[in-house]
């Protein structure tokens, strides 16, 4: 696919290429199209090592779009079970005809991914399939450390040849950082469909209600809250930072998102209307943010 770099890399199973090259270029145009930061920054990632992150982000897309395609939380339910079912093992049918299912089990053989961590990432999904607000603040830390920590842990795990106990405060920092700054980012497209992840003791705190958010009413309340989470946002990405001095080198692919953080604080601070718009960096500045990122760290 022209959008693919030339030394994009296949599976090193001889036999399964043909079949399996062809999932994991769809987990990559699945990336591509769902999910652009993560695609730009695995373009920075060893060629050996970019097919596998791409199926470890697809496999995200996957069970993070679940709400987008079931109208009801039953079905949504079923579809997490099933991933559930193939990651410990127990998968019913074949899953030739599921791409980003082969792929993503051929790199967790290959790769020795931890099944836990991918498990923990499917029972977080579960909240996303009801309208509940999010009960607290540790409570959002804790979906956050099942999401987008446990990615960054599986993504350095890739890169790394391994686990990487070193990393652990980098990844769990730095995740709730990037997943703060993404639901708020997000706000206007959650709050449409009646979804609150703003802290309920939060919003008490402020005076503000799951109400006022899916109703889309931007109360001091609201803002208050709002303002409170770009603060921990950001105290988290300093602490990531923090825990990533001296990193090694062959891991620093999987941290590039953290640069796009700053930068969609900043635009969440100038927003006046939370609900209005998703705010953050435009697209160019995006993918020239990762590439200054990208080239920092190899010089490091």
């Amino acid at each position: 696919m022209s959008s693919l770099p030339p030394d994009f890399g296949t599976p090193r199973d001889p036999a399964s290429i043909p079949a399996l090259a062809s999932d994991y270029a769809y987990c990559a145009e699945l990336v591509r199209a769902q999910d652009r930061d993560r695609f730009l920054a695995a373009l920075f990632a060893p060629a050996a090592a970019r097919p596998h992150l791409l199926a470890l982000y697809a496999y995200n897309v996957e069970i993070a779009r679940v709400r987008e395609v079931v109208r009801e939380a039953l079905p949504g339910e079923v579809r997490l079970q099933w991933w559930r079912e193939l990651i410990e093992g127990h998968g019913r049918g074949e899953v030739t005809g599921h791409p980003v299912a082969s792929a993503l089990l051929d790199t967790l053989r290959q790769k020795a991914l931890p099944r836990g961590a991918l498990l923990n990432m499917v029972e977080a999904r579960v909240f996303d399939l009801y309208d509940d607000a999010m009960p607290s603040l540790n409570d959002l830390e804790g979906y956050a450390g099942e999401t987008a920590s446990a990615l960054l842990q599986l993504s350095a795990h890739i890169l790394a040849g391994g686990p990487r106990p070193a990393l652990a405060d980098a990844c769990g920092h730095g995740g709730v950082a990037i997943a703060l700054t993404g639901l708020m980012r997000a706000l206007p497209v959650h709050a449409a469909r009646g979804q609150c992840f703003l802290p309920a003791d939060l919003l008490a705190r402020h005076g503000a209600s799951r109400e006022e958010v899916v109703a889309r009413k931007a109360t001091a309340g609201v803002l208050a809250v709002l303002a409170d989470l770009r603060q921990r946002a950001t105290r988290h990405l300093q602490q990531a930072h923090e825990a990533l001095a001296g990193v090694d080198r062959d891991a620093a692919p999987a941290f590039l998102t953290l640069a796009l953080v700053p930068g969609d604080l900043h635009a969440l601070a100038r927003a006046k209307d939370p609900f209005k718009r998703i705010a953050g960096l435009s697209p160019l500045w995006r993918q020239w943010t990762l590439w200054r990122a990208a080239r920092a760290s190899a010089r490091t």
